[in-house]
């Protein structure tokens, strides 16, 4: 019911993800991510959210992404109705895709980044994801908004959207977690306007001056 992209940007070492869906509250669901242990993104028929958790918890501990992606599903007799994609923090990818999910299912991996989809209204979407991710200029972020453009007009989830996500981890900025839960026309539009709003005047100032992993201590100037 969703598509998803995970990506390592080598230039900066900050980890994002962004997701869609023609559910709701897209950002609750799928996307988890810790600086220690990489990102996950659990979707599909019946979504675990312990599947991102776990999956998370293990890369902390030193597993790479598909280690860690087969032993949490091989260990779930649900797994036939669930998708998980995994990225390390070394850039290495997983995936588990079960076939109860409904098609088109799809997934595809990329140089530090990899893309999933399931309930698509053809496999090209997630195909589309990823060239929309890697052609597209501007920082992190942007490029991530402009993955999810781009599955969205190659098909999109079969049913449309109503929510769209961004998650970016980053050791000098403070976590960036993004989240339009319910949109009726354009949520992956809505998400653009309040990630530029993060960007600019008192709330980017703010933002600028938290605790981050490399200063836990730092303080309002």
């Amino acid at each position: 019911m969703t598509f998803s992209i995970l990506v390592k940007d080598p230039e900066t070492g900050a980890l994002g993800g962004a997701a869609a869906t023609g559910s709701y509250c897209v950002g609750g669901w799928v996307l988890q991510g810790t600086l220690d242990g990489g990102m996950s993104a659990s979707q599909g028929a019946s979504p675990s959210t312990f599947w991102g958790e776990d999956t998370l918890k293990l890369m902390a501990g030193g597993a790479n992404a598909q280690w860690a992606v087969d032993r949490v599903t091989n260990a779930d007799t649900g797994r036939a109705f669930r998708q998980l994609a995994a990225l390390d923090v070394a850039g290495n990818t997983g995936i588990y895709s079960g076939a109860q999910n409904t098609p088109a299912i799809d997934s595809k991996t990329f140089p530090n980044g990899i893309a999933a989809g399931n309930m698509l209204s053809t496999k090209g979407v997630i195909k589309k994801m990823v060239q929309g991710y890697e052609s597209a200029t501007g920082t992190f972020g942007e490029r991530l908004l402009a993955s999810l453009r781009s599955a969205e007009k190659a098909g999109s989830d079969r049913r449309g959207l109503f929510s769209a996500a961004l998650l970016i981890l980053h050791p000098d900025h403070a976590p960036l977690t993004l989240r339009i839960d319910y949109h009726a026309n354009d949520p992956i539009g809505a998400l653009a306007e309040l990630f530029e709003k993060t960007r600019t005047g008192e709330y980017a100032q703010w933002s600028r001056q938290v605790p981050t992993q490399n200063e836990p201590e730092r303080v309002l100037d």
